[in-house]
């Protein structure tokens, strides 16, 4: 399973959906998140909590046993093309930056995606 910063986020700041996402990880046989998503989920947590929030998120990502997914140039363009067909400005499911690196992973590995909120909903990709 793919896990978008979404979900991750949920669960850090312990979201109403929080308890749900995180038993879907518990329950999966591998989890994978892009390291373009571990960034864009390091800004949000140290941008809303400090630095220590972080630390908070790493430690989380290794007791979760979420695996980080170098990026490959067969991601990066399955991204550019996500961006393309679903991206914000394209089309109503707005993608941002992030969400097409989570997108091409789930894409590329034809794993399901662990996401918050309706953006992915409005694409091709299998909800985890």
């Amino acid at each position: 399973m793919i896990v978008d910063t979404s979900a991750v986020i949920a669960i850090l700041f312990r979201e109403r959906e929080a308890e749900s996402y995180d038993q879907a990880i518990v329950e999966a046989t591998r989890c994978r998140m892009s390291v373009a998503s571990y960034l864009e989920a390091t800004i949000v947590v140290e941008g809303r909590s400090g630095a220590a929030a972080g630390h908070e998120l790493d430690a989380y990502l290794a007791e979760a046993g979420i695996e980080l997914e170098p990026v490959t140039v067969e991601q990066t363009q399955a991204a550019c093309r996500a961006w393309r067909r679903f991206g914000k400005g394209n089309h109503p499911a707005g993608l941002n930056y992030g969400d097409c690196f989570s997108y091409a992973l789930a894409e590329t590995t034809q794993e399901p995606l662990l996401f918050k909120g309706r953006d992915f909903a409005l694409t091709d990709i299998e909800a985890a």
